[in-house]
């Protein structure tokens, strides 16, 4: 007999854990000590704690836990995800600048210079353009390809991303039309516009590249934001049959989980951290090199996610500010202490150390999402059972 419409109930609800509270808490603490303690430092957060660096890793938060929606949840391996940190950059610098030639089109923007002509958008703005222009690319290159598994989709997106990276260099002269500027990039950008949000006391009307304090904070509130989205996402309807397609696609697609749709909604929401994180790039930078969207800003985005732990959103946002620390100041602040000044040359053979010390003793990353911990201790009993069962 077939159960009547209004007998079927929603699935309980998560019961919230102490993890659930603590985990914002701890996050928000940490990433707002970091201006107080390089200031208290004085010349020495200078050099140790530069807040350029910490802007740097915040971005690369904001990519990784992009990425974490594609890999950690979707389980969707995608090695060129520098292509929409690309599309999301550049959007920035076609919309913040004089670099497309029309006449002066200003829609409270950051230049206050009102003879430099080309088009001045409200930096808010901006950012939703680069959104909507990565979202629009995941899909683009999600339709045609996510049937492909493993190391197909893989190769498939790394080959992307290499496009991209071509396409930013060699973009000044395609089919007549100058589309990047070729290997020169964009710039100067105009500095960001954050009206309405200048209201609140404390926050300024415009901020530059050499407005540090400010800009890390507003860096921060974006990703607390997309954090907050992707948190939330994770336990609806659609973070669930994320982590089912995770599991077993076969499994997943029996129970009725559309499997293109899915990923798709993974690919555009993941891409769609990509064009933020690209756009506040340009405020960060200044300009645009199109040097720096290469292969390697990829698989540092995906180590983060590794180092991290995939699926938590936390873990990943810690790895981001360890391994970019590292990366941007560390390793040469560390050198110049213990007497071994060429200790960053040698960053990518201590990255591969890390790697296969995490993968040889913590598999799962360094904060390691609930779930995962489960199928380990359910994998580790049925290890025990088997054993058992065979003495």
């Amino acid at each position: 007999m077939a159960t009547p419409d209004h007998a079927v109930q929603r699935a309980p609800r998560r019961k919230r854990t102490l993890a659930d509270w603590v985990q914002p808490i701890v996050f928000i603490v940490f990433a707002v000590s970091l201006p107080t303690i390089h200031n208290a430092l004085g010349t020495t957060g200078d050099s140790w704690l530069p807040l350029t660096t910490l802007s740097f890793c915040a971005i690369f938060a904001v990519f990784g836990v992009g990425l974490n929606i594609v890999v950690g949840y979707a389980g969707l391996l995608d090695l060129g995800y520098v292509a929409f940190f690309a599309i999301g950059a550049y959007a920035g610098g076609w919309f913040m600048s004089d670099f497309v030639p029309v006449s002066r089109f200003d829609f409270f923007g950051g230049s206050q210079n009102v003879k430099i002509p080309g088009i001045h958008l409200n930096f808010w703005l901006v950012v939703i353009i680069a959104v909507i222009l990565c979202a629009a690319a995941g899909i683009v290159i999600g339709a045609p390809t996510l049937r492909l598994k493993s190391d197909y989709l893989a190769l498939v997106t790394l080959g992307f991303g290499e496009i991209i990276g071509q396409v930013a260099t060699n973009g000044g002269a395609i089919a007549g039309h100058n589309i990047t500027n070729g290997s020169v990039g964009i710039g100067p950008v105009d500095e960001a516009n954050l009206q309405p949000f200048d209201l609140i006391p404390g926050v300024p009307t415009l901020v530059g590249t050499f407005d540090n304090d400010v800009r890390y904070y507003v860096i921060i509130a974006m990703l607390a934001v997309f954090m907050f989205v992707s948190l939330r996402l994770r336990d609806g309807k659609l973070g669930r049959a994320w982590l089912a397609v995770r599991e077993d696609e076969l499994a997943a697609s029996l129970m009725g989980v559309p499997l293109m749709r899915t990923k798709l909604w993974a690919y555009a929401v993941g891409a769609a951290a990509g064009g933020i994180g690209g756009a506040f790039s340009v405020i960060t930078f200044g300009s645009i090199d199109p040097s720096q969207f290469n292969f390697q800003v990829s698989v540092i985005i995906l180590v983060i996610v590794i180092v991290g732990g995939m699926g938590n959103v936390y873990g990943v946002v810690l790895a981001a500010f360890i391994l970019e620390w590292l990366n941007y100041t560390g390793m040469g602040q560390i050198g110049g202490a213990i007497g071994f000044d060429n200790l960053p040359n040698w960053e990518f053979l201590i990255f591969g150390l890390i790697l296969v010390l995490m993968m040889l003793f913590r598999p799962d990353g360094l904060l390691p999402a609930a779930r995962q911990k489960q199928v380990r201790a359910v994998e580790a009993q049925l290890e025990t059972l088997g054993t058992e069962g065979t003495a």
